[in-house]
């Protein structure tokens, strides 16, 4: 039998990176993307991965023309994966009040949100034809409530979140299943210069681990590492007014520009 391939985007650092290696650990076959390939490619040389077993594709999610073209390219070369990981994101703090923060605004989004359904479209007609296959989408708790100087982030990470929702019921009826993997803080160059506590940091190779046995048993939701899934269910909890008062004082996330 031959083993499943899987595609991811982000290949080529943090959390796209460890889930590749998990996969590969596994015995799976990979489809890799990155806007850098030359340092993907480096990456999977240094690690002996096997040439047989693993493709690179060179492109930028934002550019929906580039990423629609390599998920055409992995099904022509590779075959129709089993597993698609919508993994590319980014992390940029944004302040409204400065017009040149609307332009990060944009690019988180088209990151984020155009970038994921950009990710996704080649290969929603053909799963549903064969009648199975995982797309996987990586949210954020920070998708949950919203953080001082988080607005572009926190907002592009409950649409993920609400997205996938309507995903999964529109793709339900096909079987092919829809994951919605949800961080917590995981110690990767996106997180690295935040200045803030980070409660419950993750490497990303246990955070890999976990996301790997989610999407493995097909499960709709799944928040990594669990206990900030409590931490989740208490902020969707808080009344505003003491939601508010328990951010007062707190640092805002770092703006592009600084």
């Amino acid at each position: 039998m031959m083993a499943g391939l899987v595609y991811i985007t982000g290949a080529s650092s943090g959390i796209g990176q460890a889930l590749a290696l998990r996969y590969y650990q596994a015995g799976w076959r990979l489809a890799l993307v990155a806007r850098r390939g030359v340092e993907l490619q480096a990456w999977a040389q240094g690690q002996a991965l096997s040439p047989e077993r693993f493709a690179i594709y060179a492109a930028d999610v934002c550019d929906v023309a580039a990423i629609t073209a390599a998920g055409r390219a992995c099904i022509e070369r590779q075959g129709l994966p089993d597993v698609v990981i919508g993994n590319a994101g980014i992390s940029l703090g944004v302040d409204t009040a400065i017009h040149e923060d609307l332009a990060v605004l944009a690019r988180v989004y088209a990151t984020n949100n155009i970038g994921l359904a950009a990710t996704f479209q080649p290969f929603i007609t053909p799963m549903n034809a064969r009648g199975s296959g995982s797309l996987v989408g990586i949210g954020s708790v920070g998708g949950i409530r919203g953080m001082p100087g988080h607005g572009a982030y926190n907002a592009s990470k409950a649409a993920v979140i609400s997205y996938l929702e309507s995903l999964r019921g529109e793709c339900r009826a096909f079987g092919v299943k829809v994951v919605t993997v949800v961080p917590g803080y995981v110690a990767t160059p996106l997180t690295s210069k935040n200045r803030y506590g980070m409660p419950f940091l993750m490497q990303p190779e246990a955070f890999a681990e976990q996301a790997f046995q989610a999407i493995e048993a097909g499960t709709s939701y799944r928040v990594i590492p669990w206990q900030m899934g409590i931490v989740a269910k208490l902020l969707r909890l808080l009344p505003n007014w003491l939601f508010d008062r328990l951010l007062a004082g707190r640092p805002r996330k770092h703006r592009a520009a600084e």
